[in-house]
């Protein structure tokens, strides 16, 4: 190495006398506690290393011990991990490769969004040429020096078959303990935390990965399990939501695909589409602010990473509500797009403005042109004479299927703020084939005529989806009134005396 010369010219290259290994301090699991992850999306960045492990079912089990919520499990039937393969998983900084088609891009997710709300992280995991093996993060524990535990090979194993109607031959368990969400949790208080983080988990796992959920043979279930009897509790399978999944198009002609020549990347293709206005299904409504929700819907490998928003090219108004365009981002590493580390947003640089500028589609209409059509649709739309609104109701909520309740979501206003109907079978006189519980806001049905109304098939959590929806229908206005009247208690009288005999009829034919 040559001695450093003094000089008084410039110095192109900084000149150095050696290397130094500075490997990071413990206390930097610490900043990883504080990355800003919300709930919704933390779960789904492990969903994310499920489908990159080739998993065709996942499951979110949210374990309750009574009235406390004590861990969140992940669990899925991929390919798993051998031990020197999880030692990578766990290490902080650690990477494994990715290839092309990959959702994880930093290596940073499975720490970063797990400790960002638990203070103990397990994974357990197998193949089918490995036993389980499993490691654990305390964060107390690594913040001092970096250790990890080793788990002990016959818990691994007890685990895995607890789970053994997802895992199988392979598969991953991932386990959050001291999660400090279920610790801020009421007494009295855990069913409406659950309603409520489970509808938000739903619609973000929905709409953020709506395109695997679409596909034939990969599924996204959430359940709550009593962690003493392993009973389900709650049982729902997450439903695509797409931000394109209008009915009919708001404008003739849409959508329309542009190309943008950006600088540095290439032709990038723009699918522009316009919503129909006043739309009220929850791919449109149900998302969140509209305001919000115009713009650019960007997918990294068929996983959405943004949703919504004009990355700097114009402003968010009003009038632009409608206006929706999908853009695939390439597959090639790029200085162009870049995609944030918790998957939430991709920032850009000035080239695709200058892209957006001269995009056309193929009979030579402007992406300009485009915008300008997007807001005259709203526009027009609101110069028409109003149309009748049908009245907010109750929302529907634990017993009824998910289908059933996106579509009932889709079809009717949600009074804001307000607990859910629920259904649940119980044991009734005869004569009787539901009761209120306005307390608990809940329709209790005879069980006595489960079997029939199943036809003969074997009862589920959301099963007697044409019965229960009926129900819903009937007895919402009676679950928002302060007081029953004496009309409102005769028609439920006079709907269990029809139902019963109908129930009956079924049972002799």
């Amino acid at each position: 190495m040559v001695p450093y010369q003094p000089s008084a010219d410039w110095q192109f290259e900084v000149p150095t006398t050696g290397t130094k290994r500075l490997p990071p301090a413990a206390r930097y699991v610490e900043s990883l506690t504080h990355q800003g992850y919300g709930f919704e999306a933390a779960i789904a960045d492990l969903v994310d290393n499920s489908i990159d492990a080739g998993a065709r079912n996942v499951v979110v089990s949210l374990l309750r011990d009574d009235d406390r919520l004590v861990s969140l499990l992940v669990i899925d039937d991929g390919r798993g991990m051998d031990d020197a393969t999880l030692d990578t998983a766990m290490t902080v900084g650690g990477r494994q490769g990715y290839d092309d088609r990959a959702l994880g891009h930093f290596g940073a997710g499975l720490k970063a969004a797990s400790l960002s709300h638990a203070d103990s992280l397990t994974v357990i995991s197998r193949t089918k040429r490995s036993p389980s093996t499993g490691r654990r993060w305390l964060t107390a524990r690594a913040r001092a020096d970096f250790s990890c535990d080793i788990v002990d090979p016959g818990y691994c194993q007890d685990l895995v078959d607890r789970y053994d109607g997802v895992i199988q031959w392979q598969g991953t368990i991932v386990r959050w303990d001291r999660v400090r969400a279920f610790e801020t949790i009421t007494t009295g208080q855990a069913d409406r935390y659950l309603n409520d983080a489970i509808e938000k988990l739903e619609t973000h796992l929905g709409l953020y990965l709506h395109r695997f959920l679409a596909r034939d043979g990969f599924n996204i279930d959430i359940v709550v399990e009593d962690v003493r009897t392993t009973e389900e509790l709650d049982h729902r399978g997450v439903e695509p939501i797409d931000p394109f999944g209008y009915r009919v198009p708001g404008r003739a002609g849409y959508p329309r695909t542009y190309t943008a020549p950006v600088e540095g990347v290439g032709e990038v293709a723009l699918t522009a589409h316009i919503w129909p206005p006043k739309s009220p299904l929850v791919s449109f409504r149900g998302i969140g602010p509209l305001a919000e929700r115009q713009g650019f819907y960007i997918y990294r490998n068929d996983r959405l990473v943004q949703a919504g928003g004009w990355n700097s090219t114009r402003s968010p108004e009003g009038h632009l509500a409608l206006a929706r365009i999908a853009v695939d981002l390439p597959s090639a590493p790029n200085d162009v797009f870049n995609l944030t580390v918790k998957k939430d947003g991709v920032t850009v640089t000035p080239a695709f403005a200058r892209g957006l500028e001269q995009a056309v589609d193929a009979a030579g209409h402007t992406f300009a042109a485009y915008v300008q059509e997007a807001a005259l649709t709203y526009r027009e739309a609101a110069r028409r004479a109003t149309e009748p609104q049908r009245k907010a109701v109750l929302p529907a909520g634990k017993g009824i299927d998910p289908k059933l309740r996106r579509t009932l979501r889709d079809e009717l206003p949600e009074l804001e703020g307000e607990d859910p109907i629920a259904f649940r079978w119980d044991s009734l006189p005869p004569d009787v084939f539901f009761e209120l519980d306005r307390e608990q806001r809940e329709v209790r049905l005879n069980k006595e005529y489960r079997q029939v109304l199943n036809g003969g098939r074997r009862g589920g959590l959301n099963d007697a989806p044409v019965i229960k929806s009926m129900l819903y229908l009937m007895v919402n206005e009676i679950f928002q009134k302060e007081r029953v009247r004496a009309v409102h208690t005769d028609n439920v009288a006079l709907w269990n005396s029809v139902l019963v005999t109908a129930a009956r009829c079924e049972m002799e034919r």
